[in-house]
């Protein structure tokens, strides 16, 4: 229902002596609730056992009070997933939990490996029979095969992983968390009364009431005790990749990313939306929720006034429960809903931040006509989506992707649009004030950072082990 890239996972962690952790966590994962709505769970430790709790559905609809009075420790971490590998199924969920000598070790993991088959013959060859069809398992197979101390296991893990990984993992004893030595995806940690917390994004820290201290830097392992941390530089940190996707869509506008504000950063790409390209409209609107500040961005800019236009329905998550055809041929209208007083008779810029396939941009096109604008002027605050991405967003194949081999004009006509301009990269850079080093753009100009396999590698993983790849 969405034309946009689909959400990756979210992560978060807690050691707080005397605190209510799977509580605690429960929060956390409902703050990162956008990051995936396929499954969530928490892991807790005793000091003695780990208890996993995981299954399919949102955050609220996995826990429930008396599930939560069970999930007691001094530490825990949580996960929500969307299935950029292997399919949607209760193997998949995550925390992971293997045997680790006489316990368990449980991961959660935020991000794709780009050596997966490498790491699933050598995961085989220790004897490991993989169940479930992610990256995920492999690693929790790798960490605990290796003799130690938990974060000396992952400092000895760390080099045979390629790709992108932000994670946590918890024993019996330790709770570590880590981050690939590109940075791609965001991991931060914060103080909480009586403990340590680490999350996906800074709102999560906000929920639970910790007050954020740092990044966990790239290629570091941080270990979080009631009493403090310990963090290793694992393996050196290489050329900062951070996903630019992360501030154009994927954060939560209320974080702060890499020591910048979501919502601020949002707002900037309108305003340099606006220079680029202004049409001779009536209204500015913002395709809820993610386009709202870049849209507040280009009316300040621009001078037209900002209204909205369209409800979203926020309780629309990923269901299980399938449309009938007769609704499915609305398909928007599940999500949106337009105000026809506000639309009719007016000549709109509609401000989102991307389009991946273009179908759900047609619907909404037309669906703003129907409503009687006169005109739809698309503005897209981000650049033209070219290319897949390999460290953990769903962005459809490249044959998939409208933008491929198409002008604005052609893409305008596609969607029904009456015109059409993407954010250039350089108005992206200027938007976000930062030069392009640092970043990931490679879903914009094919360059990865990471080394990535042959078109084949994710279907080869999964065939092996059971599933057809997820899309």
């Amino acid at each position: 229902m969405s034309d946009h890239p689909k959400e990756e996972c979210g992560v978060f962690g807690v050691a707080a002596q005397g605190r209510d952790v799977g509580r605690l966590c429960f929060f956390g994962l409902h703050a990162l609730q956008h990051r995936g709505q396929e499954s969530a769970g928490i892991a807790v430790s005793d000091g003695t056992h780990v208890m996993v709790q995981r299954e399919l559905g949102l955050v609220s609809s996995v826990f429930d009070e008396p599930a939560l009075r069970s999930l007691t420790g001094d530490s825990a971490i949580g996960h929500v997933r969307y299935s950029t590998t292997g399919k949607n199924k209760w193997d998949n969920a995550q925390p992971v939990a293997l045997p680790r000598g006489d316990g368990l070790v449980a991961l959660g993991h935020n991000g794709n490996l780009t050596n997966s088959d490498a790491l699933r013959r050598r995961v085989t060859d220790l004897g490991h029979e993989l169940r479930a069809t992610t990256d995920s398992e492999l690693i929790t197979a790798l960490l605990a095969h290796e003799p130690g101390s938990l974060l000396d296991a992952v400092c000895n893990v760390m080099p045979l992983l390629q790709g992108a990984y932000s994670i946590v993992v918890l024993t019996e004893d330790e709770l570590v968390a880590f981050r690939d030595p590109n940075g791609v995806r965001p991991l931060v940690l914060g103080r909480i009364d009586g403990g340590w917390v680490v999350a996906s994004e800074t709102c999560a820290l906000d929920q639970v009431g910790a007050e954020f201290d740092r990044e966990v830097r790239p290629g570091e392992a941080v270990r979080l005790t009631p009493d403090g941390t310990e963090g290793r530089q694992a393996m050196p940190p290489t050329s900062r990749a951070l996903c630019i996707f992360e501030a154009i869509y994927f954060a939560r506008p209320d974080s702060i990313i890499d020591g910048q504000a979501v919502w601020q950063a949002r707002h900037d790409m309108g305003v340099q939306l606006a220079r680029e390209s202004t049409p001779g409209a009536d209204l500015v609107v913002g395709l809820p929720d993610s386009g709202t500040p870049a849209a507040i961005g280009f009316a300040n800019q621009s001078g037209m006034p900002f209204s909205e236009a369209v409800v979203r329905n926020r309780y629309v998550g990923r269901s299980f429960i399938q449309p009938d055809q007769e609704l499915r041929a609305t398909g928007v209208r599940l999500k949106f809903n337009p105000l026809e007083s506000v639309i009719r008779g007016k000549r709109l810029v509609v401000v989102d931040d991307s389009i991946v396939r273009g179908t759900t941009t047609r619907r909404t096109v037309q669906m703003l006509k129907d409503a009687g604008a006169l005109e739809v002027h698309l503005r897209i605050s981000s650049p033209p989506i070219t290319w897949p991405c390999f460290y953990g967003i769903d962005m459809a194949d490249r044959d998939e992707l409208i933008a491929v081999g198409q002008d604005e004009a052609g893409i305008a006509a596609a969607v029904g649009a009456d015109s059409l301009h993407y954010l250039t990269l350089e108005g992206l850079q200027r938007a976000m004030g930062r030069p392009a080093d640092g970043y990931c753009r490679a879903c914009f100009t094919g360059d990865y950072p990471i080394p990535v396999p042959d078109a084949s590698g994710k279907e080869r993983f999964e065939a092996t082990t059971g599933a057809a790849p997820s899309r």
